[in-house]
């Protein structure tokens, strides 16, 4: 057993495996504050989406959620769309799953450079038939579908880091 970890110590050790996070670390800083720009039209979504990103900083990045002036780097989230589509249907014609899918533009602003991102997130979830999609399976559906587009951003985040990390 001994000799089978240390070679799953060295294997990960020598192929330089480094997580995400590691290579996000060189664009995103220790200290984030965040700004979300409410839409007028979908008020109630973007306070689903402030609250994701706030978490997604705090666990996926690893920084610390600061004010404005204290903050290193500070995320600009704009919600750009939000849709709720029909995947399939039952022999009755009744919907019976559905695809949610959020777009958001992340513009990041480190000291004088800025840079924009966007993100999408998609979530897919099953409904009764000739049921009406109720607000609590909406949310939810918006809250998973901007987690995954957070997952997106951090994606972006991370190929950028490991590029500048390579240079």
């Amino acid at each position: 057993m001994y000799p089978l970890l240390i070679s799953v110590l060295m294997l990960f050790s020598g192929c330089g495996y480094r997580p995400a996070v590691h290579y996000s670390k060189h664009i995103i800083n220790e200290d984030v504050s965040t700004e979300i720009i409410i839409s007028l039209t979908d008020p109630e979504n973007t306070v689903i989406i402030k609250d994701a990103i706030d978490a997604a900083v705090i666990t996926r990045f690893r920084a610390n959620l600061v004010p404005k002036g204290k903050s290193n780097t500070h995320l600009i989230i704009r919600l750009m769309s939000v849709s709720l589509s029909p995947l399939a249907y039952d022999s009755n014609g009744y919907v019976i799953s559905y695809r949610t899918m959020v777009l958001l533009s992340i513009e990041r602003v480190k000291k004088e450079v800025r840079q924009t991102y966007r993100a999408r997130g998609t979530f897919d979830f099953a409904i009764e038939p000739n049921a009406i999609v109720s607000n609590q399976a909406r949310f939810n559906a918006i809250k998973q579908s901007a987690n995954k587009a957070i997952e997106s951003f951090l994606a972006q985040v991370a190929a950028q880091g490991s590029q500048d990390d390579d240079q």
